[in-house]
């Protein structure tokens, strides 16, 4: 069923139920995100989609639109706030990006571009992660992760269905694990998945990294905000 929604004022068709983040983006409206995947549920873990819905703060990937919703995406309060997640999120880890195989094709670095950020308003925490690198095909770099649990939902053992990645702990003891055993049996295609599932360079294939030459890289080609606008035309 067709209904109407508003989005910074300007009314749009949708479907009844579909996820706020998919319309915005079908109607030409970038909302910045991290942790949702199209066509995958929204976890609202990194909460970079913040709008404002109704008068309401709430993660555009996990709301469903409804008739009459007037939601407030560009509002300078609304922006200011996704900027400053994102750069929490750079002040929580170590993200060292000239030097990072992900450079150019990490989502957290093109939507820092994105906004505008220069440097994080907030004290850079550069917390001790050890290294993971037991698994035969995949590198753990714990510095890099930002918590968005892509991994912890979506990547699971394609017999059993049990989780390869997981969280340990919480706050600043909060760490990604991956179970060596389940991850030995990953096909390589489903490594390479992971490792492109994972919006920074946490999961590394080994072998392979510095693969594409500079000026060839995934948002050096297009931006962040031009990809997510892809969804549009689809």
């Amino acid at each position: 069923m067709s209904i109407d929604i508003s989005i910074d004022g300007q009314v749009y068709k949708a479907r009844d139920g579909a996820t706020l983040v998919d319309v915005a983006a079908e109607n030409g409206v970038y909302i910045p995100s991290l942790c949702y995947v199209r066509g995958k549920p929204g976890l609202g873990t990194c909460r970079t989609c913040s709008v404002r819905v109704n008068g309401k703060v709430m993660t555009a990937c996990t709301v469903p639109v409804a008739d009459g919703m007037d939601v407030e995406v560009s509002e300078p309060g609304m922006a200011e706030m996704r900027k400053m997640l994102v750069e929490l999120l750079f002040s929580e880890g170590n993200h060292n990006c000239p030097s990072c195989e992900k450079s150019g094709r990490c989502e957290l670095q093109s939507l820092g571009y994105e906004l505008g950020m220069m440097v994080s308003r907030f004290p850079y925490r550069f917390p001790v992660r050890t290294r993971e690198h037991a698994a035969k095909q995949i590198w753990l770099e714990r510095d890099r992760c930002i918590f968005c649990q892509r991994c912890v939902k979506f990547v699971r053992n394609l017999e059993t269905g049990q989780k390869i990645f997981s969280i340990d702990h919480r706050g600043s003891r909060a760490s990604i694990e991956i179970d060596v055993s389940l991850a030995d049996k990953m096909p390589p295609e489903q490594v390479r998945e992971a490792a492109h599932l994972c919006p920074v360079g946490c999961i590394v294939e080994k072998g392979v990294g510095y693969n594409k030459p500079i000026g060839q890289r995934r948002f050096e080609i297009k931006s962040i905000r031009e990809r997510a606008l892809e969804r549009k035309c689809r």
